[in-house]
């Protein structure tokens, strides 16, 4: 059976640079154990939890759950890019680049606490 949500929980973590014991005191989890069991697959989080986990680390709960391979996080606006002047339309691989790009930059943005600033 796949672990998919566990795979995927670990990847985030370690995306993030955050220990077991780190995202489970995020996410207000008593013990370790709990959280380890998650990303070992032996357990799954309950549907409120899974909410507080696709928050944290900005994704969308179908991308923990393994419904979709894109993890965007539902309060995300897409993004459109458009060239004007004839330019010529950027490729799905481009835009897929510039996404991580964005995200990467977002993901670096609140590590280090810059706030959107609103005029």
């Amino acid at each position: 059976m796949e672990n998919v949500t566990g795979e995927r929980l670990k990847i985030l973590r370690e995306k993030m640079g955050w220990t077991k014991s780190a995202v489970a005191k995020k996410l207000g989890i008593k013990t370790v154990s709990t959280y380890a069991n998650w990303e070992y697959g032996l357990r799954q989080p309950d549907y409120e939890t899974l909410a507080k986990i696709a928050d944290l680390f900005e994704v969308d709960a179908d991308y923990l759950i393994g419904r979709t391979d894109k993890p965007k996080h539902p309060k995300e606006k897409p993004i459109h890019i458009s060239f004007s002047h004839g330019a010529d339309p950027l490729t799905d691989e481009e835009e897929e680049y510039l996404e991580r790009q964005l995200e990467e930059f977002r993901r670096l943005r609140k590590k280090f606490g810059q706030e959107d600033k609103k005029d």
